[in-house]
């Protein structure tokens, strides 16, 4: 990057329209590989759906008081907002960063390094609204959904989608390679994928394991989806619901921050 290593630690400068301009960018990128984009990350959940759904879950009479399709439907809709936006700000931001030079290239012009940073988080932010969607269209299909409830999926899939947008690109602040990142799937991805209330109650771990996984983003992006797809309530909403508007504006503001001195140091 060109701007003074002095700089780092500046104020943030991020103005709306520039920020916007690289926001189209990488829209217009997305949609002329529609095609890629689309088909893998719908695919695997709709997997899940059916071998675990209605494979294990003939195997399972009732979860909660529901059938077992009905229980980890909302959970792979919210694992689809969690690795959506989480890919989006590692692999793909970093291969923007490193191999193709594009913000090298797009701040050399007026745009600042805060202005690509926001636009890369608002981005996956929107990509998990996108795909969490399509997904919540394909589960409603198999009539696992809870109207007018489930509409509530779409503003909680961007607050999910910022939470782990934020988390996704201070892993490409810190990582030194992006062979690196397969450790962040490894270690920090695929526990929550297992631990955070998805595929099974919270309430079937050992008391100090439940009260770990309630720290974790998934559980409680779990928590609201849940609540929306099926209509219920937990009386944890307003906690999850917080938690998640905290860690949004937290782990953003963290990963503007450190994303600035890796650049420019």
């Amino acid at each position: 990057m060109t701007e003074p290593k002095s700089d780092w630690d500046r104020p943030y400068d991020v103005r709306a329209r520039p920020m916007f301009a690289m926001f189209g960018r990488n829209r217009d990128v997305f949609l002329k590989t529609w095609k890629v984009n689309f088909i893998p990350p719908i695919v695997e959940p709709v997997l899940y759906l059916l071998a675990l759904g209605y494979g294990l879950g003939a195997l399972i009479e009732e979860v909660n008081g529901m059938p077992y399709v009905v229980f980890i439907a909302p959970a792979l809709i919210t694992i689809t907002m969690m690795q959506s936006a989480f890919f989006e700000t590692t692999y793909s931001s970093y291969v923007r960063m490193f191999f193709q030079k594009t913000w090298d290239a797009v701040v050399a012009t007026p745009l600042t390094i805060e202005d690509i940073m926001v636009a890369e988080l608002l981005w996956a932010g929107v990509r998990s609204v996108i795909y969490s969607t399509i997904m919540a269209t394909v589960v409603a299909l198999f009539g696992l959904l809870s109207f007018p409830s489930a509409l509530l999926i779409i503003p909680i899939a961007f607050l999910v989608g910022m939470v782990f947008a934020g988390l996704g690109l201070m892993a490409s602040a810190k990582v030194p390679a992006i062979d690196s990142f397969s450790y962040v799937f490894y270690l920090f991805i695929t526990p929550q994928f297992l631990f955070s209330g998805t595929f099974f109650p919270l309430e079937q771990l050992p008391d100090p394991i439940e009260h770990a996984a309630l720290a974790l983003p998934l559980t409680n992006a779990v928590i609201l989806v849940r609540s929306a797809s099926l209509g219920t309530t937990t009386g944890l909403e307003l906690f999850a619901f917080v938690y998640l508007v905290v860690a949004a504006f937290v782990f953003c503001g963290l990963a503007v921050g450190w994303m600035k001195r890796r650049l420019i140091d």
